[in-house]
């Protein structure tokens, strides 16, 4: 009978640990919420607040080479936004915490654009809130 050594038994540990899928360990799913502009505008204001490790999605349909501006304001300096194209879930072409809360750029795909509100990893886990605002405005391509 063979006896496996511990170094065998420790690497068939991290195996099996590595190879397990990893859960989500937030405690809360994204929140999706669906907007259009009010009839004959093409810009609105959005104020909300998250707490946690709570995301809000907010999704406006848009069209390719339209221009969109968000302008971010929160009362909270770990609060940001990302800015996803359709048919993305992780993948952002915008981290306001890069662009100084805010966006300006011609999109480049059309279909449902997200905004992905969220506190930081360390803000959430305090369980702090934030207060936000969003002024987003779609305008006509060139």
């Amino acid at each position: 009978m063979i006896i496996p050594s511990r170094s065998f038994n420790r690497c068939l540990f991290l195996f099996l640990l590595l190879s397990t899928p990893f859960q989500s360990f937030s405690q809360e799913e994204i929140q999706v919420k669906k907007f259009e502009f009010e009839k004959g505008k093409s810009s609105t204001v959005i104020k909300g607040k998250i707490k946690g490790y709570q995301t809000i999605d907010y999704v406006i349909n848009a069209k390719e080479g339209q221009t969109l501006d968000i302008k971010f304001t929160s009362s909270n300096s770990s609060n940001y936004f990302n800015l996803m194209a359709p048919g993305e879930d992780y993948v952002a072409f915008s981290n306001s915490s890069m662009d100084e809360n805010n966006f300006h750029g011609i999109l480049e795909k059309s279909g449902d654009q997200k905004i992905r509100v969220y506190l930081m990893r360390s803000a959430a886990r305090r369980n702090e809130t934030a207060d936000f605002t969003l002024e987003i405005s779609v305008k006509a391509g060139n």
